[in-house]
């Protein structure tokens, strides 16, 4: 009701000054709408004001005497979300400009398997156990005159048939050799894109122990095997090589410039199996926590703009940040670091991380 109050007077006050012909009542308006904004944005200390249906129905009255092509530039209030909507959707309309037919309106990508096949891939595995994910495609296309690929065989068993008859007992090779500190690292590549819609590559390396980040490798839109072995040893600058490395079948680790760099570093190379991302779980679980917990929420320029973000990024998850696989630690009392001092619920300070987007507890 005050700022009602407060707008009334303002209307009196400028229906005073400007009471002659020509466009009043568009300056009226414009002079409302900008002051209405400013009352919304001096009343709550949030980073986005909550607009009351008497704010909506305000704004809504003054534009209605604003010009069309005058309310873009009279906006004053505008969401941290409005801006990352805008900047996904434009990469999301980049890509499937890109990779989808041009006229076509349904999204871009196979579709799954019908129920009839999955049930007949699911029954023939149950008849014939020592049958593989090859000789099962084969026999379905050839008994139903449908083409299918191994592949989708083996992503059907992997979901409904894996999980109901397990036949691999006991820790993989990867989980065993990762029970020694910096023993096994991880490596990986995956991509973001600027606020300009430009492409990034960014190869990180992680710890497999102890979760630790270990460093970023930030590249241009188009890397080969000499960028990514600058990207590698830039990563892991400052840091004693591995004895091994997991990596999957990406062409570009098959490069001879990459492994004449691992015979240099004297590591030992350890693949993944090929399509089949649980085998490199640590570090593909890593890359999506720093997309949707970062990335995400926040915007970057340039590639040394996005160094420096993914640097405190790297600070934060290893030093702050608490996980479940290890039991409610941080990766860096997993290595051997000493716990920070414990806060008293009666007198503590908050902590901010990555500019502010993280806040954590700690003794005051």
């Amino acid at each position: 009701m005050r700022d009602l109050l407060l707008l009334a007077v303002q209307l009196i006050v400028t229906l005073a000054k400007l009471a002659r012909p020509g466009g009043v009542r568009s300056v009226i308006a414009e002079s409302l709408l900008l002051k209405q904004q400013l009352l919304i944005s001096r009343r709550s200390r949030r980073r986005a004001p909550t607009l009351t249906t008497v704010d909506r129905f305000v704004l809504g009255l003054i534009i209605l005497f604003v010009h069309p092509r005058r309310v873009a530039k009279l906006a004053a209030i505008l969401k941290p979300a409005t801006l990352l909507r805008f900047h996904k959707t434009l990469v999301d309309r980049k890509y499937r400009r890109l990779f989808s037919s041009v006229g076509t309106r349904r999204k871009p990508g196979p579709k799954g398997p019908t129920e009839e096949i999955v049930a007949a891939i699911l029954e023939m595995k149950l008849r014939n156990p020592g049958f593989g994910n090859q000789r099962i495609a084969q026999q379905l296309s050839d008994t139903f005159g449908v083409q299918i690929d191994k592949d989708v065989v083996r992503r059907v068993l992997a979901r409904h048939y894996g999980s109901e008859h397990p036949d691999a007992p006991g820790p993989s090779w990867l989980t065993f050799l990762a029970q020694a500190k910096d023993s096994l690292w991880s490596v990986d590549l995956f991509r973001c894109e600027s606020i300009l819609v430009r492409s990034h590559w960014v190869l990180v390396v992680i710890d497999v122990f102890s979760r630790r980040i270990i460093g970023f490798g930030i590249g241009g839109e188009y890397i080969d095997g000499a960028a990514v072995c600058r990207m590698f040893n830039h990563a892991i600058a400052g840091h004693a090589p591995p004895a091994r490395i997991s990596t999957d079948h990406d062409p570009l680790f098959r490069f001879h410039r990459w492994l004449a760099n691992l015979r240099v570093l004297e590591i030992e190379e350890i693949k993944s199996v090929p399509y089949v991302p649980m085998s490199h779980p640590f570090v593909e679980r890593l890359i999506g926590t720093i997309r949707r917990e970062y990335l995400d929420h926040t915007f970057f320029w340039n590639s040394f703009d996005l160094h420096q973000k993914l640097e405190k990024f790297r600070a934060y998850y290893n030093e702050v940040r608490v996980h479940r696989s290890l039991y409610g630690t941080t990766p860096a009392n997993r290595a051997g670091n000493a716990s920070s001092a414990k806060a008293n619920l009666a007198h503590y300070a908050w902590k901010r991380h990555c500019n502010g987007l993280f806040e954590t507890p700690v003794a005051a």
